[in-house]
């Protein structure tokens, strides 16, 4: 049992000190992200009520950005652009 908390503690803190060395988002991440927020909140709270971050995101995103306002859509498109430019390719599509 302690052997099991112990390596449950370990991976835990390597997981922490792999999180902290992530860079800040970029500026212009960070402004595709508020502008996101804003263009989508009535469409977030219309199709994704109830759910909040990654998961209200995943909705948004993967699964209703066909039913999202045009304003959204084109905040979404950039939040991509910005991702791409910043070489994290990955992430919602």
């Amino acid at each position: 049992m302690k052997l099991q908390i112990l390596t449950t503690l370990a991976a835990l803190a390597v997981a922490g000190a792999a999180f902290a060395q992530q860079p800040a988002p970029s500026p212009e991440m960070q402004a595709a992200r508020e502008a996101m927020t804003k263009a989508c909140a009535a469409d977030m709270k219309t199709l994704c009520d109830g759910k909040e971050g990654r998961e209200a995101m995943m909705c948004l995103v993967r699964d209703n950005a066909d039913k999202a306002s045009q304003p959204c859509k084109d905040a979404i498109a950039k939040m991509r652009a910005a991702r791409q430019a910043a070489g994290g390719g990955g992430g919602a599509h």
